[in-house]
């Protein structure tokens, strides 16, 4: 399964001249000038465990594919960036899977405390809150405290804002990783030459469309043919 499309694409970039690579860095780090968390979710190497590999191989519970295409990604010794990549989903989506086979004890737990608090972030585990308490920015008890200013103020601001007007986190921080969140979403297809396949209970519905369109264009394709042929018959 591992296709390495980042490793590839990274190849041709190192290939271009000094100069091209210093206009590539140069544009890069205007649009990253802070640290990003991320960087450590996506880079991260799963680990299999034994039952993870005993069900990648016999696939007793029966999952669904992307469980052991993630699963069988581990095994090959991917990142998650490059899980992502190979199987078409979203960080997010991906978080997911990777929390789920955790939790069943598919996948080692990671050295980095930062890894699971971000990864529970980014599906909803954690919120902005709890995400601040589990990286050490704030305590439980200033957590507790802002909880309460909301409970007792009527507002319409954000938990985000009340940990701001509190003065337990900046504007910088909580614009970080909301940004995160929102990339996380979002679906990067890196190999335009592959067509990722549906793996939603409607791919059967897409396929039997795809079809219809390739009878369709067939029988069109037939009719063109027919009057080229009598066109041709009548120049003679």
């Amino acid at each position: 399964m591992k296709r390495n499309f980042l490793g590839q694409y990274l190849n041709k970039i190192s290939n271009f001249p000094a100069w091209a690579k210093e206009i590539i860095y140069n544009k890069l780090s205007e649009d990253i000038k802070d640290e990003n968390p991320s960087y450590i979710f996506a880079t991260y190497k799963p680990v299999l465990t034994y039952k993870g590999r005993c069900e990648l191989d016999f696939k007793k519970s029966g999952f669904d594919t992307n469980t052991y295409n993630i699963l069988e990604a581990c095994d090959n010794d991917c990142a998650i960036s490059e899980i992502a990549l190979n199987t078409y989903l979203s960080l997010e989506e991906i978080a997911t899977y990777f929390l789920f086979c955790v939790d069943e004890g598919f996948l080692e737990l990671p050295d980095d405390s930062r890894i699971l608090n971000l990864a529970g972030f980014l599906t909803g585990k954690f919120r902005t809150g709890e995400y601040f308490v589990n990286n050490g920015t704030i305590s439980a008890s200033q957590l507790d405290d802002v909880i309460s200013k909301q409970e007792n103020t009527n507002s319409n601001k954000k938990f985000g804002q009340y940990l701001i007007d509190s003065g337990f986190i900046s504007q910088k921080q909580l614009d970080i990783i909301l940004n995160i969140k929102e990339e996380a979403k979002k679906r990067f297809i890196l190999d335009h030459n592959e067509i990722p396949k549906v793996s939603v209970s409607t791919s059967n519905e897409y396929e039997k469309q795809i079809e219809n369109l390739k009878s369709e264009n067939q029988q069109l394709k037939s009719k063109l043919e027919q009057l080229l042929t009598i066109v041709r018959k009548n120049n003679d």
